[in-house]
């Protein structure tokens, strides 16, 4: 099986039988999964941070860094697979936005990707009709295009889905 790798700041997608898109290494970072049955098309993006305006140039550079232009970045490329220009009949699933490097709730990285995340598909109409956020565990996340199963899997952990 083929996979499309996503790294921090990637976003991407596909709609080929028998590929599977795939994240690793989520602590605080926040993997948002958009999923089109109809057309059997997945899309990933890879958040840091909430705000580019942190880091204008980074966004240019790789706007799935931060959740206010990745999310578009992700719908734009949604749209080109699925031939959906709407945004009508997708599925959100979020996973990720952890506590990993910050136990103290010192900067509150994961809760303000994750909110940050949450207002920016609002502005599309849209949210996660489940997730699997928060904690103190690091995530990998793998999405496959046949099914849509999304499954998580964590160190010591082993896999289950959302």
């Amino acid at each position: 099986m083929k996979k499309l790798m996503i790294g921090v700041g990637d976003y991407g997608g596909s709609n080929t039988i028998g590929e599977s898109v795939k994240t690793m290494a989520l602590g605080s970072c926040v993997a948002v999964v958009i999923l089109h049955p109809p057309t059997r098309t997945v899309g990933m993006v890879h958040v840091a941070l909430p705000e580019s305006t942190t880091n204008p140039d980074r966004a240019k550079e790789r706007p799935g860094y931060f959740s206010d232009t990745g999310i578009p970045a992700l719908l734009k490329r949604m749209a080109d697979l699925a031939k959906n220009p709407t945004n009508k009949g997708y599925i959100v699933k979020l996973t990720g936005g952890a506590k990993v490097m910050d136990p103290n709730n010192l900067f509150n990285i994961g809760d303000r990707n994750v909110l940050a995340i949450k207002k920016n598909l609002w502005k599309y109409g849209m949210g996660p009709v489940a997730e699997d956020t928060g904690g103190q565990i690091s995530r990998t996340v793998e999405v496959f295009v046949d099914t849509g199963k999304i499954v998580i899997s964590s160190p010591g952990r082993g896999n289950w889905e959302i």
